[in-house]
């Protein structure tokens, strides 16, 4: 396991001692017994489409929900705005600061290479002879990308490895820095359970590796397969298998995928592990997320149906196909819903409705495509790796290359090829963020983009990863029975609801180590006039 790095090595110093995290009397545990907390993430959701579908749709799930809890209208997501740091934030209350996880494939300095090259083309290389890798954490490191299981999970010839531990394998979750709530949940005899995309998910355990009691991770990017469990898809939409981007090359196909995670929580909100196999009680904490509404984002024209789409004007009305997708996640949220009440539940449950990231841009006639390998390709040879979607993180062959780099990349000649809003380096870097050159994990520059430009040859009309308004201005609604309505523009965070759910269990937020180091409160609850 990687040693841990203390706050100070990390360049950040705490201000204070003790845990900042609040229960005051406004808390959402003071009036109301919860004993459970759903917590989702529709990827993609922004703020704006939580409030343009309630108010469109009086009747939605999303309207009930919203009509006993608080919706946070002016909540932002982590920056850099992927699903990595989204979800870290949202379940250890830390930044990429604390967490150590920056994307789902990034660079690490101290690290060696995997053992053999793996399923996405990523090298292998040796170990201690090589350090300084790439440490890819999505669908490359399954032992089979093409199937739905991953092959049986993460192939260990695949990860990554530490040249100062005899060369130890990593897996995800001794990759993350900090724990995280279901760590906290388990350790106070509270079941857990979680639903993620890609196997690689099981980062979730934290570093124990015991926090999630029922952890499942379809992996989202392998070939599509009939689920005869689910009406319209066997066999499945558009099978085609050419493409690299598994079922989220349809909205019919990803609305599939996505019912394989609804499954789960019913089985789960039924006292099931789940696949249903086992008969295991009701989790205290569980969740999952959607990707439903980011690949109606994103995905330019259905290949089966021809429906479009993004959205359809500036003001964020949903074109055709991101609406279907829509109503998808609202009537998978009324599945959920109906089973609490089912099993007498509901009552004591929180849903939280949230979202790892938003999505870039909602005003497709700014969308720009940057194809070519940019920014590498201006970069050179002082590129180590970097990770461009709608922003870029760049880790250079040495840190001392930054200022000639920097000096490079800002021409204008360049500055408007690679569509460059700011340049992140040096001093204006570290004001943000660890200082790359005492933290392996931190790139050298982080390139925020103008809004619309997307680093890809490809079709898709959106993207997410990067820093501006329509990447992580986010949705967040927490809704509790008998809580209600309320609506506050007060700024928050996604690192806010780590803290806010082990407040609602009766736990203490300051078991969260993120929580300390970076001072993190919890959700304010508006108050009664």
């Amino acid at each position: 396991m990687l040693k841990q790095i203390s706050a100070a090595a990390l360049g950040f110093t705490l201000l204070a001692t003790g845990v900042t995290a609040r229960a005051d009397d406004d808390s959402f545990s003071r009036e109301h017994r919860i004993k459970h907390v759903l917590l989702i993430s529709v990827d993609g959701l922004h703020a704006l489409d939580l409030a343009n579908y309630v108010a469109a749709h009086k009747d939605s799930t999303l309207a009930a929900l919203s009509q006993h809890g608080v919706t946070y209208t002016n909540n932002s997501t982590s920056t850099p705005s992927d699903s990595f740091p989204g979800l870290a934030s949202l379940v250890t209350g830390g930044s990429p600061i604390t967490t150590g996880l920056w994307y789902d494939d990034t660079y690490n300095r101290a690290l060696s290479p995997p053992a053999m090259t793996d399923g996405l083309g990523n090298p292998g290389g040796a170990c201690p002879g090589q350090v300084g890798t790439n440490v890819a954490w999505d669908e490359a490191v399954d032992v089979d990308l093409t199937k739905l299981d991953g092959g049986g999970g993460l192939n260990p010839q695949f990860l990554v490895r530490d040249p100062k531990n005899g060369c130890h394998t990593l897996l995800p979750h001794q990759y993350l820095r900090v724990n995280t709530i279901f760590e906290v949940v388990r350790e106070h005899g509270g079941l857990t359970a979680w639903t993620d995309k890609h196997p690689s998910y099981e980062w979730t355990n934290g570093p124990s590796g015991k926090g999630v009691d029922d952890f499942y991770g379809p992996e989202i990017n392998s070939f599509p397969v009939a689920l005869p469990q689910f009406a319209g898809c066997s066999p499945v939409p558009f099978a085609d298998t050419t493409y690299d981007d598994g079922w989220t090359n349809s909205f019919d196909d990803i609305k599939c995928y996505d019912s394989l995670h609804v499954q789960a929580v019913l089985n789960q909100i039924d006292g099931y592990n789940h696949d249903r196999s086992k008969h295991v009680g009701v989790p205290a904490l569980f969740g999952t997320n959607f990707q439903a509404v980011s690949v109606g984002e994103k995905l330019a024209v259905d290949p089966v149906t021809g429906a479009k789409g993004g959205y359809s004007d500036v003001l964020g009305t949903p074109g055709a196909g991101l609406a279907t997708e829509l109503d998808f996640v609202d009537q998978s949220l009324g599945k959920f819903v109906s089973e609490l009440q089912k099993q007498g539940l509901y009552d004591s449950t929180a849903i939280i409705v949230s979202a790892k990231h938003g999505q870039s841009p909602i005003d497709i006639t700014k969308r720009r495509g940057i194809g070519g390998g940019q920014p590498g390709a201006t970069i050179g040879s002082a590129d180590a790796f970097d990770i461009s979607d709608d922003g870029s993180l760049i880790w250079l062959t040495n840190s001392s290359l930054t200022p000639s780099v920097v000096a490079n990349l800002s021409t204008i000649q360049n500055q408007q090829a690679l569509g460059i809003q700011e340049i992140f380096a040096g001093a204006s870097l570290r004001d943000k963020f660890n200082d790359p050159t005492v933290d392996p994990r931190t790139p050298d520059i982080i390139l925020k983009v103008q809004t619309g430009v997307i680093f890809t040859g490809g079709s898709k009309i959106a993207e997410h990863g990067g820093f501006n308004e329509d990447d992580v201005h986010t949705a967040l609604l927490v809704s509790i029975p008998g809580v209600d309505a309320a609506s506050t523009s007060t700024a928050t965070s996604n690192q806010q609801v780590a803290p806010t759910i082990l407040e609602m269990l009766g736990l203490d937020p300051g078991e969260l180590r993120a929580v300390q180091l970076e001072h993190i409160h919890t959700l304010p609850r508006p108050r009664r006039e």
